[in-house]
């Protein structure tokens, strides 16, 4: 699904406040409450939000939504942010690429890097690298998720471990004001983990929207990252905890 202004303007004041109404929308719009309610309808169908009476919600914390959408939120942002990440990576360097549609779009940005080993266990990252002359793919094992093509599973944490990489990129669900790094699958927590423990430089991936959001399972401490990329950071807490815990910070919308 792509989304109009509009509806990308919506998705963001449910996440900021948990819900929307119809009544407040079509105010906040100028347009009649039955165009808001069929943007409704549509964000609803591609489960970036949930339908309830006079409005709609954003997902809960515990709920992920669903990864096909997932990709249409922050797109241009995403896209930045992988640029950014894959300037940080030279050629003839190791790296692991975790799962999510973020750490994708830095995935998407090594198409002109030459000799790399790149492991993963995103199927969505070892189907668009394989077919680059210069990358070395290597798929870890486990149990592939049908909602994303995730490989997890302590088969996938026995295989990342065998290994010692330059580079780790990572992805969370959400960033807690107290530097946690949230998922939703402890499964695929376990395998952010160990791929945490066993790179030399993590660059973690996130864009804005992660600051709005919760997930239930604790990946890490953004403490424990080396760089964190995302296109903009107003929290100071996680600004000084960083500045604290010796973390780089870059903005790409603060770029050029």
């Amino acid at each position: 699904m792509h989304l109009t202004e509009r509806q990308s303007k919506i998705v963001a004041l449910a996440k900021s406040a948990g819900r929307v109404l119809v009544e407040e929308m079509a105010g906040e719009f100028q347009v009649t409450p039955q165009t808001i309610r069929k943007d409704l309808n549509d964000l609803c169908a591609a489960q970036l939000l949930t339908r309830i009476h006079g409005g709609a919600t954003f997902p809960r914390g515990t709920e992920n939504v669903r990864y096909d959408s997932r990709r249409q939120i922050a797109a241009a942002e995403k896209q930045a942010i992988g640029i950014a990440a894959a300037g940080l990576i030279p050629d003839n360097a190791s790296l692991f690429i975790n799962i999510g549609t973020t750490t994708e779009a830095v995935g998407e940005a090594l198409d002109h890097h030459q000799e790399l080993m790149v492991i993963t266990n995103n199927i969505n990252v070892a189907n668009r690298l394989r077919l680059l002359d210069d990358i070395e793919v290597v798929i870890t094992g486990g149990v592939v998720r049908q909602s994303d093509g995730g490989i997890v599973g302590e088969a996938a944490v026995d295989f990342i471990r065998q290994f010692k990489v330059d580079f780790a990129v990572i992805g969370a669900s959400a960033i807690d004001s107290d530097g946690a790094l949230l998922d939703y699958d402890f499964r695929e927590v376990k395998v952010a983990q160990a791929i945490i423990a066993n790179a030399r430089h993590v660059i973690l991936v996130a864009d804005s929207t992660k600051f709005e959001r919760t997930a239930p399972v604790r990946i890490a401490q953004i403490s424990q990252v080396h760089t964190f990329i995302t296109d903009q950071c107003d929290s100071p807490s996680i600004r000084d905890i960083c500045q604290q815990s010796g973390v780089t910070i870059i903005e790409t919308s603060k770029e050029n």
